[in-house]
C-alpha cells in the first residue's frame, strides 16, 4: 500500500476501551483535544459485562455519565457466596453502597457518544513507535500512514504497543482460563438483584443481572491436559461449563443462564494473564510525554472484579493530571517551566499515584482468585468455613477508593 503523507496531533490515545475513551473524555471536559485510534472498525464490546463497585460510578460521575449508567443498569443490592462442592451457603453480604454489573458495550457508546465527532479514527493500528529527534512520537500505523504526536497514551489492552516500547514487563500466564456469557430472557429474568459466586470442584462461577433482561456470567478454571479442546468451539465450552456444574451442587438458575446463551467461536475462553505487581514497583510506566493506563498497565485477574473499575480511574486521573498540565493551572502542581516540562510533570503526578493502586489491585486479584479456586483440601476447608466471608470482605474493601474530580483530588 502507498504511505499517505505524515499527519500530526497534540494528544493521541491509543485504544477505545473504558481507559481510552475515560481519557479522552475528561479531556474533553477540560477542554484539551485528543484523538483516539482504535484498531477495530468500530467499538468493540468483548468482555460483555463488568463489575461496577462504588469507585467505578465515582469516576463516572467525575465525567458527567455516571447518572446515564444508572438508568440503564439494576441496583444490585448484595453478594451470596456458595459452596460448588456442598451447596451451601458460606456467606452473604448486603452491599451498602452502590454495585452494578454493567454492559460494556453501553458504557463505550455513551462515552463515544458524549465526544466531538470525529475524536475516535476507527481501523487505525499501530505496528510500531518512533521517536523523533524533537521528542515527538512517530506512530506507524498498519495501512502504511504515520502519525506524530505530541503526546502518546496506551490504552491499548494487555498487548499494549506503547507498554512494550516503555520496556514493560509481559503480562505473566496466571495458569488459570475463563469464558464468559451473556444470557438474555425477553420477557424478563425475574432474579432478584444479587450477585451470586459458586466456588469449589476446581472452578469459580457467578452470575449478576445487568438489567431487567440481560444476565451476565463467567466461569473460570484451571485447565488441564483433559481439558485439550474445550475451546476449540462456543458450543464446546459451552458444554464443558454445563457438564462441570451439572456434577457440582449448584442452583438450577445457574446452569439455565449458561444454556439460554450463546458462545462465539471467536475466542470462547482466554487465558488469565497478570502483569507480576513487584514489576511495577521501578517500572517505568511513563516516559517523558508517553505513558499508558487500563489493561495496558495493570492486567489483572478478575477476581475482584475491578479491572474495568480500575481504568475509569486511571482515565480520571489522566485527565486531571495531563489537563491541568496542557492548560497550565495549578490543580496538580504542573505550574511553570515550557508546556513539555509541564506535561511531563504531570504525567510523573499520574504515575504516582496509579502505581501503587495497580500493583495492590494486581496482588490482590491473585491471591483472592488462588484462595477461591484452589482444590487444596485445607484451603477449601478453611474457604468455606473462615474465608469466604474474610474473601467477600476484601471485594468490598477494594471499592472503598475515590479517584477524585477533574479538578480536586478524592480520599484514597
Amino acid at each position: 500500500m502507498q504511505r499517505q503523507e505524515e499527519s500530526g496531533e497534540d494528544i493521541v490515545i491509543v485504544g477505545a476501551g473504558l481507559a481510552g475513551l475515560a481519557a479522552a473524555l475528561g479531556l474533553h471536559r477540560k477542554g484539551v483535544r485528543s484523538v483516539v485510534l482504535e484498531s477495530s472498525p468500530s467499538l468493540r464490546a468483548s468482555g460483555f459485562a463488568f463489575a461496577t463497585w462504588p469507585n467505578a460510578f465515582r469516576a463516572l460521575d467525575a465525567l458527567g455519565v455516571g447518572d446515564q449508567i444508572r438508568k440503564l443498569h439494576l441496583h444490585i443490592e448484595g453478594l451470596r457466596v456458595m459452596s460448588a462442592s456442598t451447596g451451601e451457603i458460606a456467606k452473604e453480604v448486603d452491599f451498602r453502597d452502590e454495585f452494578s454489573c454493567v454492559r460494556r458495550d453501553v458504557l463505550l457508546q455513551v462515552l463515544a457518544a458524549e465526544l466531538p465527532t470525529g475524536t475516535i479514527r476507527y481501523s487505525s493500528k499501530i505496528v510500531s513507535i518512533d521517536e523523533h529527534g524533537d521528542g515527538a512520537k512517530m506512530l506507524h500505523l498498519a495501512d502504511g500512514s504515520t502519525l506524530r504526536a505530541k503526546v502518546l497514551v496506551g490504552c491499548d489492552g494487555i498487548n499494549s504497543v506503547v507498554a512494550r516500547w516503555l520496556g514493560l514487563a509481559k503480562p505473566s500466564h496466571s495458569g488459570r482460563s475463563a469464558t464468559r456469557g451473556l444470557a438474555c430472557y425477553p420477557d424478563g429474568h425475574g432474579f432478584p438483584p444479587k450477585f451470586l459466586q459458586l466456588f469449589g470442584n476446581g472452578f469459580r462461577f457467578g452470575f449478576v443481572p445487568c438489567n431487567d433482561t440481560d444476565v451476565y456470567w463467567f466461569y473460570t478454571w484451571s485447565p488441564s491436559q483433559d481439558d485439550d479442546g474445550v475451546a476449540e468451539s462456543g458450543t464446546k465450552m459451552k458444554q464443558y461449563v454445563l457438564t462441570k456444574l451439572r456434577s457440582s451442587k449448584v442452583p438450577a438458575e445457574a446452569r439455565e443462564v449458561v444454556e439460554r446463551s450463546e458462545l462465539s467461536d471467536d475466542a470462547p475462553a482466554a487465558p488469565l494473564r497478570f502483569r507480576p505487581p513487584l514489576s511495577l514497583v521501578f517500572a517505568g510506566i511513563s516516559k517523558g510525554d508517553v505513558c499508558v493506563a487500563g489493561d495496558a498497565l495493570h492486567p489483572m485477574t478478575p477476581d475482584l472484579g475491578q479491572g474495568g473499575c480500575a481504568a475509569l480511574e486511571d482515565g480520571v486521573v489522566l485527565a486531571r493530571c495531563l489537563g491541568e498540565a496542557i492548560l497550565g493551572g495549578d490543580g496538580d502542581g504542573a505550574t511553570g517551566g515550557t508546556e513539555k516540562e509541564r506535561i511531563e510533570s504531570g504525567l510523573r503526578r499520574y504515575v504516582g499515584i496509579r502505581r501503587w493502586r495497580s500493583i495492590e489491585l494486581i496482588g490482590t486479584a491473585y491471591v483472592v482468585g488462588f484462595l477461591q479456586q484452589s482444590g487444596n483440601r485445607i484451603i477449601s476447608f478453611l474457604r468455606e468455613k473462615v474465608l469466604a466471608g474474610v474473601l467477600a470482605g476484601r471485594l468490598v474493601k477494594m471499592s472503598d477508593y475515590d479517584c477524585g474530580t477533574l479538578s480536586s483530588w478524592g480520599v484514597q
